[in-house]
């Protein structure tokens, strides 16, 4: 495996996230991902209550701003929700933002969520999930991993297939090529490359590469935090779907999280339960489920309303531009 050198001179990841189990949080309400945030020019609100704690980004919307906590606020039980829900509300009042958009990691019950006076959205992070915990030895984990994809894997070379490891943001053009393709018969929306690169310069990004022949067919970017490694971004080569390349640059870099010290792979999203074989991320699903993991399922996407009629301004404003996208 070619690993290619990180072109960011800033301070490694790992001295800015937290050591111990009991003050993990996911990814999107960490330290890292505020940073992140601020260095695209959002503004970051922070608190802390010992039994709930939250990042929430100010999102700016032609009909006004709103407070979006992604994959948060983390709380340390379901009973913390009303407490971190009133500072939120709080927060965004003073802000003068229409609600705040919470996205709890705790499976919380809609009724519970309801009376908290939260309305359902679309879901923009996923709400299922599909994730591989780590056993103890490297050998056990090997044994976790397709049959069938580690066959590939323990053959690629002979195949001519080259692993590449990068954290260069000009080569995420890979994988923005790459999902082009995959993406625009499945009328999925990529992020725009400038972002992209963005989140490849950050410490906690990771691109792996397969390269056939001088050819790039398949490529991820995953993020790591203090505990977990994240598949965020994916696609690969269809005419190239006889190698595999997607599943061994996967099991290369679930290896490599485990060598690293990690102790899960989170396949960043699945389809719900009862999916039909339509559902966009149907493919993808399986792909996941290859794997020995188990499935992970969050509370979803909801709206609280701070000012409810420009909430319905906001909503109709909405309504109206994802009809004209269409």
């Amino acid at each position: 495996m070619r690993e290619k050198p990180h072109s960011s001179s800033s301070n490694s990841a790992k001295q800015t996230m937290p050591s111990s189990s009991e003050n993990y949080v996911h990814i999107l309400q960490s330290e890292l991902w505020a940073k992140f945030q601020e260095s695209l020019g959002k503004e970051v609100l922070r608190a802390s209550h010992g039994h709930y704690s939250y990042i929430a980004v100010i999102e700016k919307t032609p009909v006004g701003k709103y407070l979006f906590v992604p994959y948060g606020p983390h709380l340390d039980s379901q009973g913390k929700l009303k407490s971190a829900v009133a500072s939120l509300r709080q927060s965004a009042k003073t802000e003068h933002a229409i609600f705040v958009r919470i996205e709890p990691t705790l499976h919380l019950s809609e009724k519970s969520l309801h009376q908290m006076g939260a309305k359902k959205s679309k879901d923009i992070d996923p709400a299922e999930t599909w994730v591989v915990d780590f056993p103890e030895t490297r050998e056990q984990l090997l044994q976790k991993l397709p049959r069938r994809l580690r066959g590939y894997y323990n053959t690629h070379e002979k195949k001519g297939i080259e692993i590449i490891k990068s954290r260069t943001p000009s080569d995420i053009k890979h994988l923005l090529k790459l999902q082009k393709q995959v993406f625009k018969s499945k009328n999925i929306k990529t992020f725009s490359e400038d972002y992209l690169k963005k989140e490849l310069e950050q410490d906690f990004a990771t691109l792996y590469m397969a390269k056939h022949r001088d050819q790039i067919i398949a490529a991820i970017l995953v993020f790591d935090d203090a505990k977990t490694r994240y598949y965020m971004q994916a696609a690969s080569d269809k005419s190239y779907a006889k190698l595999n390349a997607n599943g061994i640059i996967t099991i290369q870099a679930i290896l490599d999280a485990y060598d690293k010290g990690l102790r899960a792979f989170d396949f960043w999203g699945i389809a719900p339960d009862g999916a039909s074989k339509d559902h966009p991320w149907a493919g993808f699903t399986a792909f996941k489920k290859m794997f020995d993991g188990r499935p992970a399922h969050y509370s979803g996407t909801y709206d609280v309303p701070v000012n409810h009629f420009r909430y319905l301004v906001y909503k109709i404003f909405r309504r109206l531009n994802l009809w004209l996208a269409r």
